[in-house]
């Protein structure tokens, strides 16, 4: 298959026999560069799957140092990485997963100050992040540069993925930051979850990329890992939102 070696064509012949993906879709993961903000429990499988599909380049920010509390959750890194930089360890394990995607590590916290030349370069985002602030940065920035942005989120035993393609945008959803904000360090979270969670942003992504599908453009799916269900909501556009509002 033209642009693919015989190793490609083996590694992706799911893919590449899948109706929806196919030589074309696989060509256009290959051709892609996804940029993943937080390499923590939503980044961390997102990665893994996005490297096992064959995305051509793959960028990954976070500023922290893998910690014992992280590996209930952080499959990608084991006990040995304790203390060095999540995106460095990241890197090793992702390359050695796949030699063909070219990995790009960026050791930096993402702020307004810095968001829009982090994302530059990139097709579509990734934030699996756990805290607002670089959210809001994460959005500002995919909102000025008409970039897709995939954002996970989770907590205790929810998850939640959504979408955004100029309107509307993150902040639609979240004008604010809420009142009471909790954060998985003070609540808790269950491992799996954010396997669960980071697998369907990786998958959106894949969508995205592809054609295949329909995207959860607009659209909020919510995981309910205690009952083991899920629910679809739209998002609706908000005409005095800060960012993309008029």
């Amino acid at each position: 298959m033209a642009d693919f070696s015989k190793e490609e064509v083996e590694r992706y012949a799911r893919h590449l026999v899948l109706r929806e993906v196919g030589g074309p879709g696989q060509q256009r993961l290959k051709a892609a560069r996804v940029l993943i903000v937080g390499a923590g429990g939503l980044g961390a499988p997102a990665a893994l799957y996005l490297t096992a599909a064959g995305v051509g380049v793959i960028g990954l920010a976070d500023p922290d140092k893998v910690a014992l509390s992280n590996l209930q959750r952080q499959v990608l890194y084991g006990t040995e990485d304790i203390g060095r930089a999540k995106v460095d360890r990241a890197a090793r394990r992702l390359r050695e997963l796949n030699p063909h995607v070219q990995i790009e590590a960026h050791a930096v916290a993402v702020t307004f100050a810095n968001a829009a030349g982090v994302v530059e370069g990139y097709d579509l985002v990734l934030d699996g992040t756990d805290d607002f602030s670089t959210r809001f940065a994460v959005n500002a920035a995919c909102v000025a540069a008409q970039k897709p942005l995939v954002s996970g989120a989770l907590g205790r035993w929810t998850g939640q993925v959504g979408v955004f393609e100029g309107r509307p945008c993150y902040r639609c959803l979240v004008p604010d930051v809420p009142p009471g904000a909790e954060t998985c360090s003070a609540v808790g979270v269950v491992g799996a979850l954010a396997g669960v969670i980071g697998a369907m942003m990786a998958l959106e992504a894949v969508k995205r990329i592809t054609g295949a599908g329909e995207a959860l453009s607009g659209r909020l799916l919510i995981y309910d890992g205690l009952s083991g269900e899920a629910r679809t909501v739209r998002i609706g556009a908000d005409p005095d939102c800060p960012v993309c509002g008029r």
